[in-house]
């Protein structure tokens, strides 16, 4: 149950402490932080969602690099975009960017919008997201609440409940605005972000470097690892496919741009095959391919974040070209070199340098 016994003490008091650390112990070498600009902070909030700054830091360095504002983006080809993002996960978050790059060159001038509810309309930018970059980029006092800030609340005032419930996160909207600063808004919300990344951690949290830790519920009851509370877990379902892996004589590959909605949406894969009997025929049929090989190689298993995939490749070798695949838009031969710079689920890229 969530609990309402919020400490008795001034607003002040909880964001000065905060302040006071960030000066002394706070991160303020990130790449986002150098130019805190409506479109870069917008960028790394994106890519930073469920998603760690370590991982973060070279993806968004290419990308600014190569899209260093709201209108390249939004020139860009969504192919070249999710390109970019290989292996970073989530490709939906890669494909709301540029639908809102595109959103805000057509209605704001290619411009960031400057008030929260034209931001949280944007595709893919949530209460949160728009909150740092009202905060961040344009100094104004709106709450965040990513997973960092959710956890220092909710071991701070001894919220339980999953915040991931409707009810618990309400709560914690309502304390994150109570704690809100009057002055050094950017400064003050970069520390929340900062004191959940780096002391008050997932696991073994560094509680005698935290300055909130006086009068911290979780601290003082000595139990942090209580909070926040779980969500109920749920069996993780595994999911079996099967992989075409055509190969020409040339070593060029077959691959198929998937749909642009469910798992890998527009991104390029191997071929699924339904079926893993006659593939000869099943490459005769459907793709008019002739087969001189086929060899099933050592399956191998990827994880996402709502299931587990079990993946067998079928490395098939081939002994022409196709017209069918030729006149399919859906369907192109690569050269691995080539294919490599496709925007690729993580396990075709992996793959597709096991076969260079």
């Amino acid at each position: 149950m969530a609990t309402e016994n919020f400490h008795i003490l001034t607003t002040s008091t909880f964001s000065d402490r905060l302040l006071n650390w960030f000066d002394q112990h706070g991160r303020k070498d990130l790449p986002w932080q150098q130019q805190p600009t409506p479109y870069h902070v917008w960028l790394s909030e994106i890519m930073l969602q469920q998603t760690q700054v370590s991982t973060v830091i070279p993806y968004y360095q290419r990308f600014t690099d190569r899209y260093a504002d709201i209108a390249s983006l939004a020139k860009a080809s969504i192919e070249d975009v999710l390109a970019l993002w290989t292996g970073l996960g989530y490709y939906a978050r890669a494909r709301n960017l540029h639908k809102a790059a595109v959103i805000m060159t057509n209605e704001h001038d290619a411009k960031m919008p400057n008030t929260i509810e034209q931001l949280i309309a944007l595709p893919g930018v949530g209460r949160s997201t728009a909150g740092a970059i009202m905060a961040l980029a344009h100094h104004q006092n709106y709450p965040i609440l990513d997973g960092n800030v959710k956890r220092v609340l909710t071991r701070y005032d001894g919220i339980s409940g999953w915040p991931g419930k409707k009810v618990i996160e309400n709560q914690l909207w309502k304390r994150a605005e109570q704690l809100l600063p009057k002055h050094r808004i950017a400064n003050y919300i970069q520390a929340q972000m900062d004191l959940g990344a780096t002391v008050c951690t997932r696991s073994k949290p560094k509680c005698n470097k935290c300055p909130l830790q006086s009068d911290c519920h979780a601290f003082l009851r000595d139990i942090p690892q209580n909070y926040p509370s779980p969500r109920s877990k749920k069996i993780i379902p595994t999911r079996q496919i099967n992989w075409l892996v055509a190969q020409l004589p040339t070593k060029e590959v077959l691959l198929q741009q998937r749909a642009n909605t469910g798992i890998w949406g527009g991104l390029w894969s191997f071929p699924e095959l339904n079926s893993i009997e006659n593939i000869d025929h099943i490459c005769m049929n459907q793709f008019n391919l002739e087969t001189t090989k086929i060899v099933t190689q050592t399956h191998f298993r990827h994880v996402l974040s709502h299931f587990k995939l079990d993946i067998h490749p079928h490395l098939v070798s081939c002994s022409i070209d196709s017209n069918y695949i030729t006149e399919n838009k859906n369907f192109s031969w690569y050269k691995i070199q080539d294919a490599l710079q496709l925007g690729l689920p993580a396990p075709v890229k992996t793959f597709l340098i096991s076969l260079q």
